[in-house]
């Protein structure tokens, strides 16, 4: 994989982050399905990123990407209904919703960038 590809980067380190706080609601707080939605879109971003670098296409590249921002804007749906239910810190929601908000920013650039071209 690209490793100077910072959406590669930024979308794997946050696939990680996403796992280790699945672990945290599942084994700390007893949570097994809010959860389980946010490991599946908050992990398929870069599931999609990946996807998209290896496009056979401009337009595959960019329909992958389009994807992996549908799963950013979900994630942060994800979040805010596990913070607001009260499984999530103050701390642990800005954290996780600042990656990913600029994940959204990024990807919505690219996406942008890619369809206008």
């Amino acid at each position: 994989m690209e490793n100077n590809n910072i959406i590669v980067t930024k979308s794997k380190k946050f696939a990680i982050r996403i796992v280790n706080l699945y672990k945290y609601l599942v084994d700390e707080k007893r949570e097994f399905v809010l959860s389980k939605q946010l490991l599946r879109c908050g992990t398929s971003i870069g599931a999609n990123v990946s996807e998209a670098i290896r496009g056979q296409s401009k337009a595959d590249f960019g329909a992958k990407m389009n994807i992996a921002l549908k799963e950013a804007s979900e994630t942060e749906y994800w979040l805010e209904l596990l913070f607001e239910t009260d499984f999530l810190t103050d701390f642990q929601f800005e954290s996780m919703m600042n990656d990913c908000k600029e994940l959204n920013k990024i990807l919505t650039t690219i996406v942008k960038t890619t369809f206008a071209s």
